[in-house]
């Protein structure tokens, strides 16, 4: 991996910019990929995940330096009054803005998916711009759940464009070569306000370029 992308950096936090395609911690069977390993490995010191960004998802992700700033922003997130915020590419035509309120549960496959006995989750979107037979979306999700963004809009009819597990097949939709989801931006409470914001990646904006 290449060096880090620092975002914003105190005594208490560091956010990171990660690239599409590594994850933010080890997974089964990874050692030495994930962001976390590259942060401590780099720096000779230990930090604490407060929240986790999707392999294939690019954007902002934040670490803790202490275990009593962990703590704080644990409980922001858990209470979810940290405001979180995507840039999403979607298959088709959208205008407007909705809120998606399906329940969400995990089943067998990985996959996550609407089911009448999933735990409430709630995804805020709006429609930035048109693309090329697709659409830019701003999104919120109030809610954490796993692949939240993902099951939710190909729920709605219009996955995510790159998406290799969510939306009807051929997959990646669209044919795209890296999923087009980016964490954008984040605001949340610890000793103090922190209101961070990362731009998409080139990868990210040639995909919107040549749509």
């Amino acid at each position: 991996m290449s060096g880090l992308q620092v975002v914003f950096e105190d005594e208490a936090v560091i956010a990171l910019a990660k690239p599409a395609g590594q994850p933010t911690i080890p997974g089964r069977g990874e050692v030495g990929r994930s962001l976390i390993t590259q942060l401590e490995n780099e720096r000779g010191a230990k930090f604490f995940v407060v929240h986790r960004l999707d392999r294939e998802a690019s954007g902002l992700v934040l670490f803790a330096k202490n275990a009593e700033t962990h703590r704080r922003l644990c409980v922001e997130f858990e209470a979810r009054r940290a405001k979180k915020v995507y840039l999403a590419a979607v298959d088709g035509r959208l205008e407007g803005e909705g809120r998606i309120t399906e329940p969400l549960r995990e089943f067998g496959s990985g996959r996550m998916a609407p089911s009448p006995d999933g735990k409430p989750s709630t995804t805020l979107w709006s429609a930035e711009r048109a693309l090329g037979g697709a659409t830019l979306l701003r999104v919120e999700p109030l809610t954490g759940r796993k692949h939240q963004i993902r099951a939710h809009l190909a729920f709605l009819g219009h996955p995510i464009l790159g998406d290799p597990r969510y939306g009807p097949p051929p997959r990646p939709v669209g044919g795209v070569r890296r999923l087009m989801l980016h964490a954008l931006s984040l605001r949340v409470e610890a000793s103090r306000v922190y209101e961070l914001t990362v731009p998409p990646p080139a990868d990210f904006a040639s995909v919107l370029a040549g749509r």
